[in-house]
């Protein structure tokens, strides 16, 4: 399975899940399927990921899907000590409001 990241020409971002990331991105990219990228054509693929385990590929696709702008932008550059600093911040904030 792959879990993938594209770019939006509005510049959003769309999180996706597939068993076929060539395929896919062809069906994004066509606009064959109403919806989320069909309305903000063309797309690029910016990041993507294969994982063994249908239900593990969906477990981080949700998970990407609520990360912020940043945190996404930080997996695609590969700069995992930014991406680490920003789950820091984001923890702190969350445990600050919890008490």
């Amino acid at each position: 399975m792959w879990v993938y990241i594209l770019k939006c020409s509005d510049g959003s971002y769309y999180t996706g899940v597939t068993n076929d990331l060539v395929r896919r991105f062809a069906e994004h990219q066509s606009g064959s399927h109403i919806g989320y990228t069909s309305e903000r054509l063309p797309v690029e693929l910016v990041y993507s990921t294969e994982i063994d385990r249908p239900l593990d590929a969906i477990a981080v696709e949700k998970q990407l899907k609520n990360w912020s702008r940043a945190k996404k932008e930080a997996l695609m550059k590969g700069d995992f000590n930014l991406l680490h600093e920003l789950a820091e911040c984001k923890n702190k904030s969350h445990y600050k409001n919890r008490k």
